[in-house]
């Protein structure tokens, strides 16, 4: 029996009910007509089982693995070596399945783990409380701006230039039906972190400030006074972590005031994957806040017979209340990429993340000290973890092409990133990771000698 509930006078029904013209109208904010391509070109249609795998598996033959040669690329999503035995283990029968468990009682493993997940990344936070996880960095971001308004009650928020433009874009995005105010604009290429003349954005209708730590041109700022500046205005400080192995060599966002500390967990445990799926990180440093937190909370308790066991706690999410009085819509968290992030991070441990970060810097440092040694390169940067930006004579999007052609994947040009920015088109943002080796260094600085001999 076909499923198809709905007759076209049904259809036209609702439409009317709701006011809008077809079921197409519906979801033109998220489809609009320029983005729609119609039928997928040059895609086998009515083929055997055989032929589209055959046709599949020569389109999946253009990707380049990140690991084919020296890669440089970050800006957001980082390479970074994963053991062999993440895989393993979330492949496992009890986790392979990791989802929103329904029935808590009968799941107490997944709680468990998510329990133990919750604990490293609020202490990697230096906050006092963390989630469940949420989708990625830049919803989480958003939720966070979400939350300081209904702390503060106010609807306006400062987005640091420092922050990650897609991260922005979502927030403006979103912002666009909530009604908040957002204030942002384009970073200047400054060697550091101009907080001070954040501050000075404040208004009394300011609900937070959101920076970026590192931030999009990899600089690395003390937001110890900011914080101070923020809290004396009313306000709440948001930091986003993009890169968490960071934190195994800088001070944590939560030591330094930052109220709520979001970030991305791609970096431990997922891989890249082509683009996703990525993890949400969510911690707030003030436990009396934590009811304002967006998504779920795995807490520690005893059973009736006093015996260790995990419950879900304070789930004010849509599905389990009233909608209007929801923290969030999210309706699940990233188990399965929350289960890969605790497994790597276990298995490093704090010497081992010690340890990863201090290999990221030396590198980092090494790359930087020979890309300046190369006749009109400047390094912007004065401090930097493993990423930074660096001044190239000519347009960096042709640099990024040319090297791209030559096996090199030189870094993210900024030109890209802001490509209404005539100014940034000379930057290129490099990151390098313990998977880049001095060869590799090597090869990316010859390569910009020979366009810039």
């Amino acid at each position: 029996m076909r499923y198809l509930p709905l007759t076209d006078a049904d259809r036209s029904t609702m439409l009317d009910a709701v006011g809008a013209p077809s079921i197409a109208a519906l979801f033109a904010d998220v489809h609009p007509d320029h983005l729609q391509s119609g039928p997928i070109a040059g895609l086998p249609m009515h083929q055997g089982e055989m032929q589209v795998e055959r046709h599949m598996t020569r389109l999946a033959g253009k990707n380049r693995p990140a690991g084919a040669g020296p890669f440089f690329l970050g800006a957001g999503a980082y390479r970074h070596h994963i053991p062999a035995s993440v895989d393993h283990l979330i492949q496992r029968g009890e986790f392979l399945t990791s989802y929103t468990p329904y029935q808590p009682e009968i799941a107490q493993g997944t709680l468990q783990m998510l329990f133990e997940f919750q604990t490293q990344v609020a202490r990697l936070f230096g906050c006092a409380v963390a989630n469940a996880s949420l989708y990625d960095g830049s919803t989480a971001c958003w939720e966070a701006i979400q939350m300081a308004g209904r702390i503060t009650r106010r609807k306006s928020a400062i987005l640091s230039s420092g922050l990650h433009p897609h991260y922005a874009a979502l927030v403006q995005s979103m912002a666009r039906f909530s009604g908040d105010a957002i204030t942002y604009q384009a970073p200047v290429l400054m060697a550091e972190t101009d907080y001070a003349a954040l501050a000075a954005q404040m208004t009394p209708e300011t609900s937070c400030v959101v920076v970026q730590y590192p931030d999009i041109l990899g600089r690395v700022g003390d937001m110890a006074a900011l914080a101070d500046a923020v809290h004396a205005a009313g306000a709440l400080l948001i930091a986003v972590v993009t890169e968490p192995v960071a934190l195994g060599a800088l001070t944590s966002p939560g030591e330094m005031g930052a109220d709520i500390v979001v970030g991305e967990g791609q970096a431990l445990g997922v891989g890249l994957q082509f683009g996703g799926p990525y993890l949400g990180l969510f911690a707030v440093r003030d436990a009396r806040h934590v009811r304002q937190m967006p998504g779920r909370l795995c807490g520690e308790t005893v059973d009736t017979k006093g015996r260790r066991s995990f419950v879900l706690t304070l789930s004010a999410r849509e599905q389990h209340i009233r909608r209007e009085k929801a923290t969030s819509n999210i309706c699940t968290n990233s188990g399965l990429c929350a289960l890969a992030f605790s497994i790597h991070l276990t298995l490093l441990g704090e010497k081992g993340l010690r340890a990863l970060a201090a290999e990221n810097h030396r590198l980092a440092c090494l790359a930087a000290d020979k890309l300046a040694a190369i006749s009109g390169v400047e390094v912007l940067n004065t401090g930097f973890f493993n990423e930074f930006t660096v001044l190239l004579p000519g347009d960096a999007r042709v640099a990024v092409r040319t090297l791209a052609d030559r096996g090199v994947l030189a870094g993210v040009s900024l030109g890209r990133l802001y490509p209404d920015q005539p100014q940034l088109a000379h930057a290129l943002l490099v990151t390098v990771t313990e998977t880049a080796s001095e060869d590799d260094i090597d090869a990316l600085v010859a390569g910009l000698k020979e366009l810039w001999p």
